[in-house]
């Protein structure tokens, strides 16, 4: 029953976004949950310990957090930051993420998630992984309705999870040309739960420097919310992915003005 009511919440917001389609056509529906959507924009953060915001990606509401490290990292290194740890969430804990934090000698503290760890996959291929939600994302947004689990611990292979999506939308996706089997009843992803930088990761997941670590992370989270309860963040002030973007240049300079008074 609980499945079915969310899907028919979905559905509902699936309406709202074609209606609100017509006054900003940039903006998509993103998911804070299984049972919660917003409809705009996402703004990734990276931040020093000091709450020093170094660097911001604006992206549409249905993007994932864990494929815009890279250009966080890029941005921050530019801006003159030396980075030596990335402390995040579960949705920063990707094969690709982990690949580039070992080329670069950075640590990540990240709490495993097996379920984001998806391969080396065609950009265009690319199923994100909601953490709020716990569920993958499809390149066109829709979020997955509900997962399983296969294969057994006990038999020295990897434990696979498969996503599943509901097929009615896969219909009619514009998307569905390479991704959808026409007539298929059912559509999923499946993806590998442990692969060799996955338990390197757990290895490093145990020391007392990752523990030390972690403990920073809430940082983020005020960080998030000085911005959006106290500039008016959480709500765009024009239409348009690139006035997101000036909207928070001005709020982000606001705050890290603010922080570098208080520290001096």
């Amino acid at each position: 029953m609980k499945e079915k009511l969310n899907l028919l919440k979905e559905t509902i917001e699936g309406t709202k976004e074609y209606y609100l389609l017509s006054k900003d056509d940039e903006a998509r529906l993103g998911h804070k949950s299984v049972d919660s959507s917003f409809f705009g924009y996402k703004t990734h953060l990276a931040m020093t310990e000091e709450r020093i915001l170094t660097a911001a990606v604006v992206t549409t509401g249905e993007k994932g957090d864990g494929p815009e490290l890279s250009r966080l990292l890029e941005i921050s290194q530019q801006n003159g930051m030396r980075v030596d740890t990335i402390i995040g969430d579960a949705a920063y804990w990707g094969k690709e993420n982990l690949q580039l934090a070992k080329e670069q000698n950075i640590d990540i503290i990240a709490k495993l998630n097996p379920s984001i760890t998806q391969g080396f996959r065609k950009d265009k291929d690319k199923f994100d992984y909601n953490k709020d939600a716990d569920m993958f994302v499809c390149p066109a947004g829709h979020l997955a309705i509900r997962k399983a689990r296969q294969g057994k611990k006990e038999q020295g292979t990897n434990q696979t999870e498969t996503y599943y999506f509901d097929v009615e939308k896969c219909k009619v996706c514009p998307l569905r040309e390479g991704c959808y089997k026409q007539g298929a009843r059912t559509k999923s992803y499946s993806v590998s739960i442990k692969s060799e930088l996955d338990r390197e990761q757990m290895a490093f997941q145990q020391t007392d420097y990752y523990r030390s670590k972690s403990k920073q992370r809430y940082k983020i989270e005020a960080k998030n919310s000085e911005l959006k309860n106290v500039h008016g963040y959480g709500r765009a002030d024009a239409y348009g992915i690139h006035n997101m973007e000036m909207q928070g240049a001005m709020a982000i300079f606001t705050v890290n003005l603010k922080r570098i008074l208080k520290l001096i």
